[in-house]
């Protein structure tokens, strides 16, 4: 059985509240979970207290016993120093799309045409 530590929706629409829970890969994100471990509030600023609370000996242990930190939650288990999270990198991402470089092809290929 795979375990995740992962986020679990709570809240209501347009006010979302997680919860940080340890459930099985194929239970429903917000289905049956085994543990929870701690909770995470979007809603307050990046920089309050209150927006990630973990309960880092719970966390621990689960990783310990072979959960995996889905990459949102990894994020903050390495801010709470107990995981070292490596950085992504794709650069791609800051590329123009097929639509815009076609529409920058027509628009030079306008241009030379008009003189």
């Amino acid at each position: 059985m795979a375990v995740k530590m992962r986020l679990s929706r709570a809240g209501t629409k347009k006010r979302p509240y997680y919860h940080i829970v340890i459930a099985d890969a194929a239970a429903p994100r917000d289905g049956k979970f085994i543990d929870v471990v701690g909770s995470f509030n979007p809603m307050l600023k990046k920089d309050d207290a209150n927006r990630v609370k973990l309960d880092s000996e719970k966390a621990a242990e689960w990783l310990k016993k072979g959960a995996q930190a889905t990459d949102r939650v990894l994020r903050f288990l390495d801010k709470a120093g107990l995981v070292k999270r490596e950085p992504r990198n794709n650069p791609q991402k800051a590329l123009p799309g097929k639509k815009r470089l076609e529409r920058e092809k027509a628009a030079a290929a306008a241009a030379a045409a008009n003189g």
